[in-house]
């Protein structure tokens, strides 16, 4: 079944805010089976609201509307529905009631303001009036029409409690079963994981997206049917193949990020991991840090950003730094061991480089970082040469030394 969703407010289309309500609504509908048709965004003028409803009333099987249904002169999109379907606005009992408890309680909010929600056009049917959250639903021609609050949080209560309800016994069995994953990928470009793909022949039932997301390339696999076992048994067979095809350069699925894979191993490993840092500033130890329950494996870290700190907190000697420099393989080494030693963590990862855009030489240019790793057993340092800007560079630096010590703990 076809859907169409149309965002509300002026706060949207002069880019004070961000439009959040389209892209949530549009993720669950098609999760649960739905087609979005298009998606627009239009300012509070009632004629553009009017002219963008009847229009998508002609083409899809429902209408999904969010903003617009405050108590401020500027909240027009109720009265604009009113016009455009030819439904007088009628006083909504139920609402009312509740407006004069709320105003018992509360005498120093205005009536005239809050009675405004009480009125909506002829037919409608509130969505949970308890709540206390502006929302209702219209069939117009058959179809039905939902208006949502435009405030994220009350627009995403309404939607999973009350609109996906609706729409699944509205439309009872025709909706398609829809199976989406989200590889993510680190380490081959974008063509390089499109070659391997393509040679995997999945077929037409299969849909595949390219998405870098940087510093990763995301992989999804979306496939729809009416049959959910066989829906099911194609999306496992599918997945198999992509992750056989892939193998260790997919670290994760879905939501699961660099960090929250690498702690998930740590903490199945029962390991602690400890982190010293030059050019990336404290971002590993920030990456880590992000994942709730991280306190049970990350021991904490350091920025050694000047070479006193390094001598002071990791113990790397004056003469080794003046002999080689702070980015070098043999201080990226005595970081990452001094790390290791005074945290007493099972691994520890130094990073020292030069993430630009000046400081860079011929011998050293910006983009060159060692990344040590540091283990009970060894002790390896991996030169990279990364390219872009400062932020890339840091945040390519970060990723990959996360990614290292992923790659160490799946030995």
């Amino acid at each position: 079944m076809l859907g169409e969703i149309i965002a509300i407010g002026d706060e949207l289309t002069s880019g004070r805010i961000n439009n959040t309500t389209s892209s949530f609504a549009a993720h669950h509908l098609f999760e649960a089976g739905f087609d979005i048709y298009a998606m627009h965004t239009i300012g509070d003028t009632p004629e553009l609201i009017g002219e963008a409803l009847k229009r998508a009333l002609n083409r899809v099987d429902f209408v999904l509307v969010t903003g617009g249904l405050g108590p401020t002169d500027d909240d027009l999109t109720t009265e604009a529905v009113s016009k455009a379907l030819n439904r007088p606005t009628m006083p909504n009992l139920e609402i009312l009631s509740l407006i004069r408890q709320h105003l018992e309680k509360n005498s120093s909010q205005s009536a005239s303001s809050l009675d405004k929600l009480a009125w909506l056009p002829e037919g409608a049917e509130t969505l949970n009036p308890q709540s206390k959250m502006a929302g209702f639903q219209l069939i117009h021609g058959d179809k039905p029409v939902f208006f949502l609050p435009g405030i994220p949080h009350q627009m995403r209560t309404l939607l999973i409690e009350q609109v996906l309800p609706r729409l699944s016994t509205w439309y009872n069995g025709k909706q398609l079963t829809s199976i989406q994953r989200v590889y993510k990928i680190f380490g081959k470009s974008e063509s390089e994981i499109n070659h391997k793909i393509v040679q995997l022949d999945l077929g037409d039932d299969v849909t595949i997206g390219y998405y870098p997301v940087f510093p990763d390339v995301h992989l999804s696999m979306i496939i729809r049917g009416s049959d959910r076992k066989i829906t099911q048994a194609l999306a496992k067979e599918s997945s198999r193949r992509i992750k056989d095809k892939l193998g260790s350069f997919i670290y994760g699925k879905d939501r699961e990020s660099m960090a929250s894979v690498v702690g998930s191993l740590l903490a199945r490993q029962n390991k602690t991991f400890a982190v010293a840092e030059s050019c990336t500033g404290g971002l590993v130890s920030h990456l880590i840090t992000s994942v709730a329950g991280s306190s049970d494996y990350y021991l904490g870290g350091v920025t050694t950003y000047a070479n006193s700190m390094k001598h002071t907190y990791l113990g790397v000697e004056n003469e080794l730094l003046d002999r080689v420099g702070a980015v070098s393989h043999e201080v990226a080494e005595a970081m990452a061991l001094g790390m290791r030693e005074k945290s007493k963590a099972d691994i520890s990862i130094s990073i020292t480089g030069i993430a630009g855009p000046g400081g860079g030489s011929v011998e050293k240019p910006v983009g060159t970082v060692f990344i040590g790793l540091s283990h009970r057993s060894d002790t390896v340092v991996h030169h990279c040469n990364f390219s872009g800007t400062r932020y890339e560079i840091q945040h390519l630096t970060a990723q990959t030394a996360l990614n290292l010590v992923r790659e160490h703990l799946l030995l």
